[in-house]
């Protein structure tokens, strides 16, 4: 109870609270027997084939490196690739919750790798980064929840790779006292912590988690250090509604949440989730100005955005908006 007191503040005004005696749940598993929607036209990515992206895939694989591009079956891992970008992936290919529009293996864990983030510094030089993603898989099996890992895997790379900057994309380590403070400690340049949806689907689509403690961390995250950016991200196309995509922009903003990316969920098998609607691109414009108008620094919302999608390009972005907000 003492870790997860650390992230309750009761000073975070959840605007989403207003809306739960107004919808129901939707059950936690796929009707097989619902029609599959088609993909619309405007959601296609070119086939992985390109000298680069081998290249990346060659020296992962050397490297006994996992990713997220390959375990959750990101549709944009040709592009990112063959500029030898990656989100990598530590603690394991193994998650110990089950969400339902995940594709990342579920099941007991196997034990922490000592000698994975010095396998990892080096790939990130080899690979000559200005920006690297590090994430997790959930490790609820552990005492620290994985915090220990992701620190030694920021020092590991900042010692080979000192001008690389960093970003997490953490778990959000209930129950686990300290694990953030740890991560915030080891002075990564972005915190980024998923939403991934709307508080009302919660428990249809991250089984195991809790919207307000999720916000609380983001909170925390950004009152531990008011200088690392923040970050966050969701999905549409689960049977949101469009005020509720609202007041969840406006939860992180009460959060200071500095990025947030919003993109199009896709039906990885059909044992996930299916895919209520496909937004038009018009209506992620519609949200991204929405969003840029409470006050985000940066926003990406288009049908394959993904929360690590372009990371490199978008850090350089969220400097230049921050000095351009103090010079102001």
């Amino acid at each position: 109870m003492i870790g997860l007191f650390i992230y309750e503040f009761d000073n975070v005004m959840l605007k989403t609270s207003k809306l739960k005696k107004k919808y129901i749940s939707n059950s936690h598993l796929n009707n097989s027997a619902e029609v599959t929607l088609k993909k619309p036209s405007w959601i296609k990515v070119k086939a992985p084939i390109s000298s680069g992206y081998l290249s990346t895939k060659e020296l992962i694989r050397k490297s006994k490196l996992n990713t997220v591009c390959e375990a959750a079956s990101c549709p944009n891992i040709g592009e990112c690739w063959s500029k030898g970008h990656a989100t990598v992936m530590i603690l394991g290919d193994v998650c110990t919750r089950k969400c339902g529009f995940c594709n990342v293996k579920s099941g007991a864990p196997a034990g922490i790798d000592l000698f994975e983030p010095l396998r990892l510094a080096k790939a990130i030089s080899k690979l000559n980064l200005r920006h690297v993603v590090i994430t997790s898989v959930d490790r609820d099996d552990l005492d620290d929840g994985g915090a220990n890992q992701f620190v030694k895997s920021v020092e590991a790379i900042k010692k080979l790779s000192p001008t690389t900057t960093i970003e997490v994309l953490t778990p959000d380590f209930q129950r686990k006292e300290g694990a953030l403070e740890k991560i915030i400690s080891s002075k990564p340049d972005v915190f980024n912590h998923n939403l991934e949806t709307i508080s009302r689907l919660y428990k249809k689509v991250r089984r195991g988690a809790s919207y307000k403690h999720s916000l609380n961390i983001l909170k925390y995250a950004k009152e531990l250090s008011p200088t690392v950016f923040t970050k966050s991200g969701i999905m549409v196309g689960l049977g949101e509604k469009i005020d509720e995509i609202e007041l969840l922009l406006e939860d992180l903003r009460l959060a200071k949440v500095d990025f947030v990316t919003i993109g199009q969920y896709m039906q990885p098998t059909k044992k996930h989730l299916s895919v209520e609607r496909y937004l038009t691109i018009e209506e992620f414009s519609k949200i991204e100005n929405l969003a840029y108008k409470m006050g985000f620094l940066l926003v990406s919302s288009s049908p394959l955005t993904r929360s690590s999608y372009h990371a490199d390009e978008d850090f350089h972005k969220l400097k230049i908006a921050r000095e351009n907000t103090i010079n102001v």
